[in-house]
């Protein structure tokens, strides 16, 4: 009965159009001025589109522009290099730094190897510049503090004489302000680390004695910072910034970083405001590629990293520039990371982007009074990386209402046409709308079920190694779901009538979608709503070009084309963004840890793609004659990627060493010792505790070291801080799937050793301990007050415990050489119900020593099963120790 009414009221629809469709039809021809020629108006089905016109002209403008970006992206020099700057000796320096292997903080090959090279450059370039019209000044410093910041959660680091060098570039004369320049030398365990940071200090060497040899002296002067303690999370920065005596002379800085391997170094934050920074850049640089959309992302946290940018910015309050390589971030910090990885012209240019820009910077009246010009924000991008648009934030916020005011009038106007017969328009502009977004949700819902889907018959990741195979899959469904969706109401909402009108109003749909995201990111102040500025602006002036056209022709191949063209460049700029973000995403995604499915992930990223590039193209699949062989084709790529998947065809890893996709895994060979509250051992035992830094875990593992498997999976014990394990960052609520083998005791040459040296009652009804630490360069404090306790000072930071998202406090440590014993204190008041005498006591402190390089990092056991595991995969192992103490 439901579907006899329906079939009912589709038929009266049908006849309530008729007549307008027959007059359509019939009407008399376009006069002169209109069209040209007067003739007979040809039918509405002859001014549709053929299906095979329409897939051909949408597969050839997505692909075309597609290999726009790409081939921008490949243009990595795109003026010709002006010879102030030498790839070659900058790749020398690069050589050269990494050749001595990892290089983390406390090891040889950081604070001497790396730091006498470094040295014996700078004073090699000062001996040979010494006659010329600026002077070079270099300070070693090796500087101890402590600081917090919200980091993963929460995080506090204490840091002791680790090694800076600084090298101040300066007029013969001396100079007031000074601009800095900062990369790092050190690298994380087991990476030679090219990218991450070597190759930045090699471009640093080579741009020192670029500026050096200027004929013309610089008005300002110039530090360059050689920092050897980043990846320790950004303790040596904070050393320089809070301690050196050069540092109040700060005006601004540019910080050299990676998160990948090599291609184009991205700006990809600026400020805090400060838009001359800005404009320098665009101003100066030789290869400008830089993106607003990028800083705001970066700052809202949702890539899980941080650079010294933070430190320059929240501890010494200047403005900054931060840079960074992101292509092929597969692998980054894995044992891939090598020079030979990174391309010349990409060192060349970012020796020409650095350079210029320093220079510019250097010679500019404004740094001499940053905080003057410290205004606003500014919105910058590129285009295809040939030129940079920028303009303030405050004239961006008057071209966006300018084009809402313009969309607003358009469809205002159509609102009041007579045809609109009493809000006819508005009230089908409205349904229309809702039918868009209602398949928005519709569709996305259904690519997230596919993913969970894949998640369940544990295939997940397959996409890893064959990105594309996940855009087959989970991009023919999203397509193939908004094309079902709009041609069902094509066909049975609407009745497949008034098709030429349905095209021009879901048109009038995407405007207005895109207008609402353009005052939405206008209002909340945010200077990446110029990306649908552009995809308002273009396509309405487009549009209202085209009026002609499509009234007297309808949807002719001419007009097809010039629609398109009309889409151009906003679409290929959100092409640009498009594989910016899955450049960054799709390698986090395989270091995201064990408890986020990555497919949910990607597979939401590919589904918003595709309903923002879908949006305008939404006008041709009512202009479409049909659409059964689309849909059958994208049905089929669905099923057959379906099936491929499900047969388990790809494989997430590999280890071709011209393009390496390595599964991360963390081993550590790790003794635990348990004390009671009365100093007596309560447990205590031995393994090689394995962390997955994915989510498929150890399974793809297991069959080559079967002793893995799930019969040695631990659980998190709650009433252990941080679980009872040596965590090295505070990540365990990203990583909860971990394995723990038994392996004999682990016997350091340089044991850890942990003293109370004090226990103080104070006036205040707090409980005063203090303690003196010996152990290896890198250490982690964990502190877990029991019940009603709570922790209320201690010597770190500002005094203030900080504590993570869980409420317990993660305190990292590090030191160069010849460092003191770590000594400190915390201060506990408990509960007045708990008795600090009582079993448990107040507190449980945990410390966990990591013997990241040297004679201490390897045991037997720990290099025979490293041998065992596969090719592709990338364990960074380590010896460690975890003791646990009561009070």
């Amino acid at each position: 009965m439901e579907s006899d009414n329906t079939v009912r009221r589709v038929k009266a629809y049908g006849h309530q159009h008729n007549a307008a469709r027959k007059s359509e039809e019939l009407r008399e021809p376009c006069s002169n001025n209109g069209c040209g020629e007067v003739k007979r108006k040809p039918t509405v089905s002859q001014l549709l589109l053929r299906e095979e016109t329409l897939l051909v002209a949408v597969v050839l403008f997505i692909s075309l522009l597609w290999g726009l970006v790409h081939f921008s992206l490949q243009q990595l020099v795109v003026a010709k290099p002006t010879g102030e700057f030498s790839s070659t000796r900058a790749r020398e320096h690069l050589d050269h730094i990494t050749s001595v292997g990892p290089r983390p903080v406390g090891s040889r090959e950081n604070e001497v190897q790396t730091v006498n090279y470094l040295l014996a450059q700078i004073e090699s370039i000062r001996e040979a510049t010494a006659a010329g019209h600026h002077s070079i000044s270099v300070d070693v410093q090796r500087p101890t503090g402590s600081f917090s910041i919200d980091f993963l959660g929460g995080f506090t680091s204490y840091y002791d004489k680790v090694t800076n060098i600084a090298v101040k570039l300066e007029p013969q004369g001396g100079a007031k302000h000074l601009m800095l320049a900062n990369c790092h030398f050190d690298s994380v365990a087991n990476s030679p680390g090219a990218s991450d940071d070597a190759v930045s200090c090699a471009v640093m060497l080579e741009v020192l004695r670029a500026l050096v040899n200027l004929s013309t002296p610089l008005l300002h002067g110039v530090v360059f910072l050689f920092n050897g303690a980043e990846e320790n999370v950004l303790q040596a920065s904070h050393g320089f910034i809070t301690q050196h005596p050069w540092a109040s002379q700060i005006r601004a800085f540019i910080n050299l970083e990676a998160a990948g391997v090599g291609g184009k170094e991205v700006v990809f934050q600026t400020g805090p405001e400060n838009p001359w920074l800005v404009q320098a850049y665009v101003h100066a640089a030789k290869h400008p590629f830089a993106s607003v959309v990028g800083q705001e992302v970066f700052q809202s946290g949702v890539i899980p990293s941080d650079t010294d940018f933070r430190i320059y910015r929240d501890f010494g309050n200047i403005p900054g520039i931060d840079l960074a390589f992101i292509e092929n971030g597969f692998i980054y910090h894995t044992k891939y990371d090598t020079p030979d990885r990174i391309l010349t012209d990409s060192i060349q240019r970012a020796g020409d982007n650095i350079f210029a820009v320093l220079r510019h910077l250097a010679m500019s009246e404004k740094l001499a009074d940053s905080s003057e010009y410290r205004h606003g924000n500014m919105v910058f991008f590129d285009l295809l990386g040939v030129f940079m648009v920028a303009y303030p934030a405050r004239v961006g916020t008057i071209i966006n209402y300018m084009a809402a005011m313009a969309t607003f009038l358009y469809l205002g106007k159509k609102c009041s046409l007579p045809s609109s017969g009493g809000g006819r328009y508005a009230r089908e502009l409205f349904c229309a709308t809702g039918l868009a977004v209602l398949s928005w949700f519709v569709t996305l819902l259904s690519v997230l079920i596919v993913a969970l889907l894949v998640t369940l018959m544990g295939k997940s990741m397959f996409w890893y190694n064959h990105f594309y195979m996940s855009v087959c899959l989970y991009g023919s469904a999203s397509v193939g779901k908004m094309i079902f969706i709009h041609t069902l109401a094509k066909n049975l909402y609407y009745g497949g009538v008034r098709r030429l009108e349905l095209a021009d109003l879901f048109f009038d749909v995407s405007l207005l979608l895109w207008c609402c995201a353009l005052l939405y990111l206008t209002q909340r102040g945010l200077c990446s709503a110029y990306v649908p500025m552009l995809m308002v602006a273009f396509p309405l002036v487009g549009k209202l070009l085209l009026i002609s056209e499509f009234r007297c022709k309808g949807s002719s191949s001419k007009y097809c084309i010039l629609y398109l063209l009309g889409l151009a460049l906003p679409y290929v700029h959100f092409m640009f963004l498009i594989w910016v973000v899955f450049e960054i995403f799709t390698p986090i995604l395989g270091r995201s840890g064990t408890e986020i499915p990555p497919d949910v992930v990607l597979a939401s990223l590919i589904t918003l793609g595709t309903i923002f590039l879908f949006s305008y193209l939404l006008h041709f699949i009512y202009l479409a004659k049909s659409t059964k062989w689309i849909l059958t084709g994208l049905g089929t790529i669905f099923m057959v990627m379906l099936i491929l998947v499900s047969c388990g065809l790809f494989f997430p890893y590999s280890a071709d060493p011209t393009a390496p996709r390595p599964k991360r895994i963390f081993v550590q060979h790790t003794t635990r010792i348990l004390h009671r509250l009365d100093g007596t051992v309560e447990k205590r035992d031995s393994g090689l505790w394995i962390n997955s830094f994915d989510y498929t875990g150890m399974r793809f593992v297991t069959p080559h070291v079967p002793e893995i498997n799930d019969t040695v999976r631990t659980k998190c014990h709650e009433d252990l801080p941080f679980c009872g394990f040596p965590w090295f960052l505070p990540v365990k609520f990203l990583v909860k799937k971990n394995w723990y083998l038994p392996a004999p005791e682990v016997t350091p040459k340089s044991p850890l050793e942990f003293k109370l040296l004090s226990r103080d009652n104070t006036e205040w009804g707090t409980t005063k301990l203090s303690f003196e630490v010996k152990g290896p360069s890198h250490m982690s404090l964990y502190l877990m007050p029991h019940s009603g306790a709570r922790l209320s000072g201690w010597s770190f930071g500002n005094g203030t415990p900080q504590f993570d998202l869980e409420g317990e406090y993660f305190i990292f440590y590090s030191h160069g050489l010849d460092a003191p014993a770590w000594n400190f204190w915390f201060e506990i008041q408990p509960s007045s119900s708990s008795d600090p005498s009582g079993p448990e006591g107040m507190i449980s402190v945990a410390i966990a020593s990591h013997y990241f390089f040297g004679e201490d990092q390897k045991t037997p056991e720990l290099n025979r099963i490293l041998k065992r595991f596969p090719a592709w995969a990338f364990p960074s192992s380590w010896v460690s120790t975890y003791h646990l103490y009561r009070y």
